[in-house]
Parts: structure tokens; sequence; C-alpha cells
């Protein structure tokens, strides 16, 4: 018989942490993050998001042993959204979900459903570990390959489990596989080429030392253009002191671009060097060597993989050929520095939502291919 109970202690805290390492410890795909890391995440204390948040961990036994997790939660910074574009009024979202079996993963989604409708709460989306900015959707379609830095992982057979319970797609999420090593299309070297004879255009590297006022401008920008996007909760300066402690070891000024026009910051482009990379050998530990072998990753990273994480160009811009111009730009330039300087082959675009034109038309220009796909689920409560 399955009992699902609250996380209540530090053993069942290290219990939740533990279970993940366990249950995917024959997937070869599967990285295992920094326990540190994950400890972090649900530390109402240590995560920024959990200002604008309140949530509940349960652990599912079964004859006193661990069979599976869950995390239910309620964002109301996302309650104020338009319903029309993902969250809104009545819903909850659940995530950090691992299970054994059916039988486990139907009592945990049925606990954190509970939870969610004693909140008053009428819709859940899941899986979303804890933030949308952080691993939303669950793995669907690219089992055969590790994720990248930030991106999710799990078994397959946990879609059917969850569209057991009910649930169906609310929203897809892709991420876009390149071959950095060569040229682009003609035509995008065209486009980058007319972009250079453009006085009113500079492509700049960010500068690291300004850390804080860079991170500025790229908030600036990325509010005003997603803000109309499918799941956008903007972030709160909790959430951004986070993301920029973080992400900040793994910021590099070439491989952050920001476009002016006519002095105005108008467009950025994030690129990460896959940290997956260097954690996958470590098995979730820093010690006793593994910290160690980061630091001095970090100090000189060679990837494989680069991540674009984040791109966006200003509202007003984005119907206009100058915001692919810029696009292609800012890619170009990054591609380049990748391959020289870091030793990177490949390029992984995303997450995007499946139905960003804009975007979508961007990868398919650069030859770019879907590789990964993600699943957002919903069910009204």
């Amino acid at each position: 018989m399955i009992q699902v109970r609250p996380v209540a202690t530090k053993a069942d805290t290290r219990a939740f942490i533990d279970l993940a390492y366990r249950l995917n410890a024959g997937d070869p795909n599967w990285v295992a993050p920094l326990r540190s890391e994950v400890a972090e995440t649900i530390d109402p204390r240590r995560n920024g998001w959990f200002s604008h948040a309140e949530g509940q961990l349960f652990l599912a036994e079964r004859e006193g042993r661990v069979v599976g997790r869950i995390s239910a939660h309620v964002d109301t910074l996302a309650l104020t959204m338009p319903a029309n574009r993902g969250f809104g009024a009545g819903c909850g979202q659940w995530g950090l979900f691992e299970a054994e079996d059916a039988e486990t993963a139907a009592a945990l989604i049925g606990t954190a459903e509970t939870w969610l409708k004693n909140k008053g709460l009428t819709r859940a989306l899941g899986p979303i570990s804890l933030s949308i900015w952080e691993q939303p959707g669950l793995l669907t379609e690219g089992f055969d390959h590790p994720p990248t830095v930030m991106m999710g992982h799990n078994l397959p057979h946990y879609r059917d489990w969850i569209e057991a319970a009910g649930y169906r797609p609310a929203k897809e999420l892709v991420t876009y596989d390149l071959d950095i090593t060569g040229d682009f299309p003609p035509i995008i070297q065209r486009i980058v080429t007319a972009g250079e004879r453009n006085a009113r255009i500079r492509i700049r590297q960010v500068d690291k030392s300004k850390f804080e006022a860079e991170a500025a401008i790229i908030l600036s920008i990325l509010n005003d253009a997603w803000g109309d996007n499918w799941g956008f909760v903007p972030l709160t300066q909790p959430e951004i002191d986070d993301v920029g402690r973080k992400l900040k070891p793994i910021v590099f000024n070439d491989l952050i671009r920001i476009a002016e026009v006519d002095g105005e910051p108008v467009a950025f482009m994030i690129t990460l060097p896959d940290l997956n990379e260097a954690i996958a050998p470590l098995g979730g530990h820093l010690f006793p060597f593994g910290w160690a072998k980061l630091l001095w990753w970090l100090r000189r990273p060679r990837a494989r993989t680069m991540r674009v994480p984040l791109m966006g160009v200003v509202k007003r811009l984005q119907s206009s050929r100058m915001a692919s111009q810029l696009a292609f730009m800012m890619i170009e330039y990054i591609r380049r520095d990748a391959v020289a300087r870091y030793g990177a082959s490949r390029g992984e675009i995303g997450w995007i939502l499946d139905d960003n034109q804009g975007m979508i038309a961007i990868a398919d220009a650069i030859e770019s291919r879907i590789n990964k796909r993600y699943t957002i689920f919903e069910k009204a409560l």
C-alpha cells in the first residue's frame, strides 16, 4: 500500500533529493545535478522564487521505503497573469516528479491535486519544477542524448502515468540542435554582412565587470520581448539575484551579446557553455575532488556544446527585418567565438515555445533541427 506524506524533517529532505539519483541511475543520458544545487532549489530560505510562491514537498512510501516524490506549489505572480497565456487565476502547479511505478505516480499526483484544491485552485499545470524559469515540462522526445545545462531529463514512461491521471498537453517546448563548426547558409552570411555595413547597428559583448548594469539591460529587454509569451511570469529581484549568483561563474563576455540600434539596446543573446559536460562525471558530489575539477573547468571551459537559453528583441522591432538581422548577427558572432575559443562544435537553442514562429523561422534558417521536446500538461481540478 502506498502512503504519501509531507516532507517534514531534514531526513525527509535528504530522501526527497536522493530518490532521483536512485531511480535514474540506470539511464546513461541522465546527468546527476549537484546535490547542493537541488537542496538550494527546494529551500524557501535560499530560492528567491519563494518570495512570491509557496509549496509543499511530498514523499511516497511503500512498506517504509521511499518510492516517489512530488511538489505542489502556487505562484502568486502567475495567478495575476492572463489566463489565455498559460497561468491565470485558479492555476496551480506540481513538479519535481519521480516515481517507481504507476500506482505510486497516481498517488503522488492525486495528493498534489488535493493540496492545490485545498488552496482554492481549480486547474493544475505540471510538471513545472519549480518556477517556469527553472525546468518546465516533461521530456517527451529526445531521450537518446543528455540534456544541456539547466534542462531536464526524465524516464520515458512518466508521460503514460501523467496522462493516466487525466492530464492532456497544454504546451510544448522544443530545443533545436545545430552544427556550429561551419558557415551558415549564404543568405545568412549576406544578412550579417549587410548588418555590419549599417552604421546604426552595434553588436557588443557584455562586460562582466559591470555585471549588475548589464543584467539590468538584458532584463529590461527580456521583460519587453517575452511579456506576451505563454507562461511568462516576470522575474522578481530576489530571483534575479539568485540567477546572477548561479550563472556568474559560467558567464563569459564573448558568449553574451547585446545589440544596439542608434545607441539603444534592443536585443540580446545569452549563450552558456554546457556545464553538464563538466558535472556529469561528478555524480552529484562536489567533494572530495569534484569541486577542484569543476573550478579548473570554469577557469578555461572547453565544451562541445553551447546552449542558448535566452534571446530577445524588443517588441516594437519583432515584426521587422531588422529583428532577424540582429538575431543572425549575434548568433554568428557568438558561433565564431564558441568554436575558436571554447572548442565547441554543437549548439542548442531553447527552450522555444512550439508556436513561436519568429524563433522557429530563425532556427530553420540556420539549418537546425528539433532534438528535444518538453510537454507541460494540464487538468481541471
